[in-house]
């Protein structure tokens, strides 16, 4: 008996054995001892975190930035001295921050004396207590702590958490703090409505076995659909003459659009692009490759923002923002490219100008791809949308490649971001694809069904291939082949006029 109890105490004791504490800083007074680099890392942590902490610094020489901090914050103290244990008085936190170990050690001991909890740079063994990595999203913060053994580990911890948690957290504690207000009862009450509210945030229980389901769906119905093809193939001649006349160019566009489905569904966006740039190398006017760009991501579009509103990727208000301009300018930019479809051969090394600075654009964002987003969100998301929905009704394709990455680049969190920009995709594409119908008399049908078909067939599998390729890597061999190809329509162009 007594050597199981032993061996239950044993693994109590493995492990980080820190208890997580947050400290109200501003009714407390801190003492900083060392005005170096080390103390004032120490120092910025504290007032990042409490601006309002009553903070009293002590060192024999001071970094400029101190001083700096000093300007700003009017509770920090800066003492210019050698320190003294009678400087404790006062004290109820201490922190050592020099670089002379035996005055850290001095320091910690009188301290001590005071039975003060102190904590002591890079000396784990001598600390009290530490000073953890911080993830914040306004009024939440998570503290990281890996025991004073890597605090390299601890800072990657903490991008990592800072670039997953959505800003809009914020915005749900705070309403959450109001739904409690509101509830009347017991605490037993309050706590059952306070879970039934936030469940939702868990997400749907049965989302992996659903997507399992709806993948073999997928899968069941290619495969049937294969079989069906072959036996006709080989058991109906009239269906096997039918085949052998249909236009080589629906297959072109068929085993295109499957291929730019996949790619965008692995990196979120280029399918309009591509299929721009290749219809136009095919000899497809500008109008009608738009057009066969627009009905195809109809479907792709609608299944995708179904699921992210779902899953609640979708900020409802970035979503008004940018659908009502995004409606208008794409419906504008269809209605020019297709008044001007019978100066296609002007309009085609136009659009190729365009496909070569998106093609570009791309090639930047795969380079910066591993920078950190600016903290500045974009403010004029209308703008943002009129220009984005009429540049890709002219062009065939941009608005994930301009919308989506202007929203991150701007500092809005990627999965919203993307969860808005294809939910809004869905209904810019129908409407530019209705006027496109419209206007259009000569639409090259052959390559559209390609496109359409190929980027239907392409959704599920898409999906999955998504986590499993670079994205990086993706993104510069498309705009590569893009910019070469959008050369070559320009040089084509050129060459015809000189």
């Amino acid at each position: 008996m007594d050597n199981d109890l032993t061996e239950v105490q044993a693994d109590k004791a493995q492990g980080n054995q820190l208890f997580p504490v947050f400290l109200k800083l501003n009714n407390l007074h801190t003492l900083l001892v060392g005005g170096g680099n080390v103390g004032l890392e120490k120092l910025t942590a504290l007032l990042n975190n409490s601006p309002a902490a009553a903070v009293t610094i002590i060192a024999k020489d001071f970094l400029p930035e101190v001083h700096a901090l000093a300007s700003q914050y009017p509770l920090l103290k800066i003492i210019q001295k050698s320190f003294v244990d009678t400087d404790l008085d006062t004290a109820d936190i201490v922190i050592a921050a020099t670089n002379d170990s035996e005055l850290n050690k001095y320091v910690r001991d009188s301290a001590h004396d005071r039975k003060l909890l102190i904590n002591v740079a890079d000396k784990p063994g001598l600390c009290d207590f530490y000073l953890g990595s911080i993830v914040q999203k306004g009024d939440l913060k998570i503290a990281i702590s890996t025991n004073g053994k890597s605090p390299t580990i601890a800072k990657r911890l903490k991008e990592v958490l800072g670039q997953s948690l959505p800003g809009e957290l914020d915005i749900t504690l705070q309403q959450m703090s109001e739904v409690r207000n509101t509830l009347s009862g017991d605490f037993t009450y309050k706590v059952k409505e306070l879970n039934r509210v936030t469940a939702i945030l868990l997400g749907p229980k049965k989302a992996p076995s659903t997507n399992k389901i709806k993948f073999l769906v997928w899968a069941t119905f290619v495969g049937f659909l294969a079989v069906t093809i072959t036996a006709l193939w080989l058991k109906d001649p009239a269906f096997k003459n039918y085949v052998e006349n249909i236009s080589p160019m629906f297959y072109y566009f068929l085993g295109a659009g499957f291929v730019f489905a996949l790619i965008d569904g692995a990196i979120g966006m280029s399918y309009g692009v591509t299929s721009t740039t290749f219809s136009l190398s095919m000899g497809i006017p500008p109008a009608s490759a738009s057009m066969g760009v627009h009905l195809s991501e109809i479907m792709s579009n609608g299944i995708a923002g179904w699921m992210h509103y779902r899953m609640g990727n979708v900020n409802w208000k970035l979503f008004k923002l940018l659908l009502l301009p995004g409606i208008i300018g794409a419906v504008t930019g269809a209605y020019l490219l297709s008044s001007l479809e019978h100066y296609a051969q002007y309009t085609k090394p136009l659009v190729s100008v365009y496909t070569l600075i998106l093609g570009i654009v791309i090639f930047k964002k795969a380079l910066d791809l591993k920078k950190k987003r600016t903290t500045a969100k974009i403010k004029r998301i209308p703008l943002l949308g009129l220009g984005g929905g009429f540049i890709d009704a002219v062009g065939g394709g941009g608005w994930g490649s301009i919308v989506l990455s202007t929203l991150i680049a701007g500092g809005r969190h990627p999965r919203f971001s993307l969860g808005t920009v294809k939910l809004s995709r869905f209904f810019i594409a129908l409407m530019g694809s209705l006027t496109f119908i419209t206007m259009l008399n000569s639409s090259h049908w052959d390559a559209v069904a390609g496109l359409v078909i190929g980027s239907a067939l392409a959704s599920p599998v898409a999906a999955r291939i998504s986590n499993k390729i670079s994205a990086k890597a993706i993104m510069m061999a498309v705009s590569i082949i893009v910019i070469l190809i959008s050369i070559r329509s320009i040089s084509i162009f050129l060459m015809k006029v000189i």
